[in-house]
């Protein structure tokens, strides 16, 4: 593991690894204890789109491990105004010792890797969302103890927390169940190279996905850069794709929802089941800051965390 680009690069060792590491972390800010581990090292963070949850979490989790987060918009690099991005990643990697790029096309997030030579982290792109998924298979282990034979549903938008979720999933050895309206399914190649695992289902209907569930996750309808299409999409996902008290009352009676925020209650998700699940969704908001220091200390070489990752 030299980069973090999807989660479909990670062995699921390495995932649990990461995983445990995060809970360690997260362990050591609650006691006190510091975590000086990249020391000296500094973290470049690029941003072609905006953040809340991205930007604060790595650059509170950079300072905690004693290194330094640099915030890079999209004006302030050459890259907005032409600069191919194997030249930018070639330059970067002479001043920086990490990248973080949250950003459009994942295509982007893998040139980074190629042709620069320090580690890669994707904090989103249109098509994954690995650190999110990373933040929540942690938050599951903390309320359900294990991973595996968990079953996961998903309703709404396939979009890239749908293609995260089915890879992490599948990976941690949970079942997964998509549910999601024809024209708005996950990722073609996603389906192409999990369609035929037995432990995806993909299907139109919420009822079917969220039926004995032990997590069911969603998002907005709508994400960044399909805002021109919110009205449209409204109309399709509104009878049917929402996260309310009859649609948890098909899964088991211990369900927890998981939201990656923002939420837009009322649509994706009705106010009442959000707050009875609020202490999940802020949780699993706080573990990006944990598990994105994990990410950073086994990508950057840690010895105590990344003797694994060779």
């Amino acid at each position: 593991m030299n980069h973090l680009l999807k989660l479909s690069d990670l062995t699921k060792e390495e995932l649990l690894s990461i995983l445990e590491t995060g809970h360690d972390l997260k362990k050591k800010l609650k006691d006190g204890i510091e975590t000086p581990y990249l020391k000296g090292k500094t973290l470049g963070m690029i941003f072609q789109k905006a953040s809340t949850r991205t930007r604060v979490s790595f650059e509170v989790g950079m300072s905690q491990l004693g290194g330094k987060p640099l915030y890079l918009s999209a004006s302030d690099l050459q890259m907005g105004r032409g600069e191919p991005i194997e030249d930018t990643a070639r330059v970067l990697s002479r001043y920086l010792d990490a990248i973080m790029i949250r950003t459009f096309k994942q295509e982007d997030v893998e040139s980074l890797a190629e042709y620069g030579s320090i580690p890669i982290i994707n904090g989103l792109t249109d098509l994954y969302h690995p650190c999110q998924i990373l933040a929540d298979l942690m938050t599951i282990q903390e309320v359900k103890g294990s991973l595996e034979n968990l079953k996961f549903a998903f309703v709404g938008d396939g979009n890239n927390m749908a293609n995260s979720l089915i890879v992490g999933s599948l990976l941690a050895g949970a079942s997964i169940s998509v549910a999601s309206p024809k024209g708005y399914q996950p990722d073609e190649l996603i389906l192409e190279t999990y369609g035929k695992n037995p432990k995806f289902i993909l299907t139109e209907n919420p009822y079917e996905a969220v039926k004995d569930a032990d997590v069911v996750f969603t998002d907005v309808w709508a994400s960044m850069g399909d805002e021109s299409e919110t009205e449209k999409r409204k109309l399709i996902f509104q009878d049917l794709y929402q996260v309310n008290t009859e649609l948890l009352s098909v899964a088991q009676p211990e369900v927890m929802v998981q939201h990656c925020l923002p939420a837009h209650k009322e649509e994706e998700i009705t106010t009442e089941v959000f707050e009875q699940h609020a202490d999940y969704i802020f949780e699993e908001a706080e573990n990006r800051l944990h598990v994105q220091k994990a990410v950073l200390v086994h990508l950057m070489g840690v010895p105590m965390y990344a003797s694994e990752f060779k």
